[in-house]
């Protein structure tokens, strides 16, 4: 990655939207959140705190999930951690961090599906909102962005996961 990302959300903005989709998740009452490694753990992260605030404290497990690697197309998925069996019969909160064509997202539902979970809603940070995704999010807190986003736990081959803001990649 060379130069700095140009911002699109700052931190201002990220709050107030977490916030605002915890409010609406959480008259869902999700039973358990499971956050996609490793892209969505900072959302994940203020998700929950903002859940908290809401009266839902749930409890947190993690799916490990590969896609992109060190390109910027996504590939094949490859499961480096599963869905554990606390799932089983529960309705679950699912959380990325970014939904382009949906691949990571169906995979997930597909294992938590497998695992037990009786229903699954997601929630993203960022929902492209291509037309030719094969899986859409239930609550997002910024979408139809274009290119490629970095920033707020989302990378480009290991770097600018630390950013606080939400940013495009030239």
């Amino acid at each position: 990655m060379s130069g700095e990302p140009l911002q699109l959300f700052s931190e201002k903005d990220i709050a107030v939207r977490v916030a605002a989709i915890a409010r609406e998740i959480a008259a869902h009452k999700p039973e358990i959140a499971i956050a996609i490694l490793a892209g969505a753990f900072v959302f994940a992260a203020d998700l929950m705190r903002a859940l908290s605030r809401e009266g839902l404290d749930i409890p947190a497990e993690f799916l490990w999930l590969r896609s992109y690697g060190k390109a910027r197309e996504g590939g094949g998925i490859s499961v480096l951690i599963g869905a554990s069996e606390n799932v089983c019969g529960k309705k679950v909160l699912l959380i990325d961090g970014v939904l382009d064509g949906g691949h990571t997202l169906a995979k997930a539902e597909g294992l938590l599906r497998e695992a037990g979970a009786s229903s699954v809603i997601s929630a993203v940070a960022v929902d492209k909102q291509r037309k030719d995704a094969i899986a859409k999010a239930d609550y997002f807190c910024f979408g139809g962005v274009a290119g490629f986003v970095v920033g707020y736990g989302m990378d480009d081959a290991g770097l600018a996961r630390g950013l606080p803001y939400i940013g495009l990649v030239n």
